[in-house]
């Protein structure tokens, strides 16, 4: 018989409390006493998955080895477990809805009257209960927006219908919440927590632990003014404070409060000692840095720091394996085609340039991918920053000036499509039209032995994340060998570019996949850590 146990994390008051660093603290935190978790992360908007998202309102949309395009939150639960996600692992309204309605279609109602209640509220529960497996022991279960959402109503009411058919102490409830500071007054206010909980036990859910987001220090008071208008004990409200240096200290300070403890004294489990070696020496690299490098980002999105969170936090996890402390020049590729990269990208140690859809920017990109490698500026392209460094070689060391994207032809009838060094292959995705046509998932690429990106692997075979409908064209394959360009690794059965990188450079490596994906606080992504550890170094040279 399989018996899991599940918590239930909602959010008050406001949206981006850091529901899901709190979720993935606690799945780690638990994991460090030798429990095996999973972990779901529920949408209330209506889009059956974020891949058609725009990025500035929803940020990155991160990939699963699986091949779903799912909610950010996940690269927190698996950066902090260091548990790989699936398709189970996100799940949205507009998923909830369209499985329900075929169902309807296909007449598996009976043609009885289809409602929130109990269709949909059925089709949440199963959801739930989909991830409840043999060995697993805690479920963790985020609800995203705010409680009082009216998007969210019907996921909260199958919370409470789940709990009221689950025995006694198979399931708990978290609340986080915030709590406002009012600096002109110097007070502390609890009263938007009380409202948001009275919300929650309106709908028949009582929280069995708050958590409370605050900037300053909560006093004994204040919790036991919470814990008495919000009918939970008093040590069960804790304080999330914002943390000073990074949201890695996060697990640690809920420890400290005795949150994994408390879940599992209310869950009825007995867990082994916990051990968090590997994160508190991490932690060590962290707040002990001996060095500083400054990285250029040049991307679309920049203004919107969760459009490109995996790779952040990559390039800190990179800097963490070498006790180097990341900064970051967030740079709008738009801006270097009105000002050049000379201006705006003087005095960085590094290039990353990130994946990205459509024309917009591309000519900033490759003026930046220019000038990393002519200035011999360590440089690291990501699946769209391949595309982009491909073409810039093709213009100006291949002296095909022409040189585009098929997709800045498909889009707009933009140049010749004779000239396409990235193409769509329609062989390779056996369709004609863009929809359904992206690599999406886990997919094996073959190293070449001798080069660099064969050295920072360490082995011949590897495994990345695609997220992309565009590949580097075969037919001109040749052409960019010839002229100098090494294709340092391909798809094994499909011989399609995945890596490509210059021999006469301290560090141009760009990837096809998203390597973002992949990388770990504990144990950074090896092309990371290189680029990181080169760009230092390559740093320190210039300024001898």
């Amino acid at each position: 018989m399989i018996v899991s146990k599940f918590v239930f994390i909602t959010g008050g008051v406001v949206s981006s409390l850091g529901k899901g660093l709190t979720s993935a603290s606690i799945g780690l935190l638990l994991r460090s006493r030798g429990l095996k978790i999973r972990m779901l992360k529920l949408d209330p908007y209506i889009n059956v998955d974020p891949g058609t998202m725009n990025p500035f309102q929803h940020g990155e949309v991160f990939v699963t080895d699986d091949g779903a395009e799912t909610d950010l939150d996940l690269g927190h639960y698996e950066r902090f477990t260091c548990r790989p996600m699936t398709q189970a692992s996100n799940i949205t309204t507009g998923r909830i809805y369209s499985d329900v309605i075929e169902r309807e279609r296909r007449g598996e109602y009976l043609g009885g009257t289809v409602q929130v209640i109990p269709h949909i509220t059925n089709a949440i529960k199963d959801a739930i209960r989909a991830l409840e497996k043999p060995g697993v022991d805690v479920i963790l279960v985020e609800l995203g927006g705010t409680i009082g959402d009216i998007e969210g109503l019907p996921f909260v009411e199958a919370f409470r219908q789940f709990n009221l058919e689950r025995p006694h102490g198979d399931v708990m409830f978290i609340h986080l919440t915030l709590i406002p500071y009012l600096r002109a007054s110097g007070e502390i206010k609890t009263k938007p927590t009380q409202h948001s909980v009275q919300k929650l036990r309106e709908i028949g859910i009582q929280p069995d632990m708050i958590i409370c987001r605050t900037e300053t220090f909560i006093t004994a008071e204040h919790r036991a003014k919470i814990a008495l208008f919000c009918n939970v004990h008093k040590d069960q409200v804790i304080q999330e404070e914002d943390v000073a240096n990074s949201i890695y200290e996060v697990p640690l300070m809920l420890m400290n409060q005795g949150v994994d403890m408390s879940v599992c004294r209310y869950l009825h489990i007995d867990p082994a000692d916990a051990d968090l070696t590997d994160w508190k020496a991490m932690l060590d690299r962290v707040l002990r840095p001996e060095k500083t490098v400054e990285i250029a980002v040049v991307g679309k999105y920049t203004s919107l720091t969760d459009s490109y969170k995996s790779v952040y936090e990559a390039l800190a996890h990179g800097g963490i394996e070498h006790r180097i402390k990341v900064t970051f020049r967030k740079v709008e590729a738009e801006d270097i085609e009105e000002e050049g990269a000379e201006a705006i990208l003087s005095g960085v140690s590094g290039v990353l340039v990130p994946g990205g859809f459509g024309r917009r920017g591309t000519e900033g990109k490759m003026a930046a991918i220019r000038w990393a490698r002519e200035n011999k500026i360590p440089f690291l392209g990501l699946c769209y920053g391949l595309q982009c460094a491909v073409i810039e070689y093709a213009r100006h060391v291949c002296a095909e000036p022409e040189a585009i994207s098929g997709e800045w032809f498909d889009e707009e009838g933009e140049g010749d499509l004779s000239k396409a060094y990235v193409a769509l292959m329609d062989s390779q995705q056996n369709v004609t039209a863009k929809g359904g046509t992206m690599r999406l998932g886990a997919y094996d690429c073959k190293l070449k032995p001798g080069t660099k990106a064969y050295e920072i692997y360490g082995s011949e075979m590897v495994q990345e994340r695609h997220r992309h409908r565009y590949e580097v064209n075969p037919e001109k394959v040749e052409t960019l060998e010839k002229n100098g360009l090494t294709i340092s690794g391909v798809h094994p059965e499909k011989g399609l570019v995945e890596l490509i990188e210059l021999k006469d450079h301290p560090f141009f490596i760009a990837t096809q996949a998203h390597p973002e994906f992949k990388s770990r606080p504990v144990k950074a992504h090896p092309l990371f850590a290189a680029f990181i550890k080169t760009a230092t170094e390559e740093s320190e040279k210039r300024a001898q």
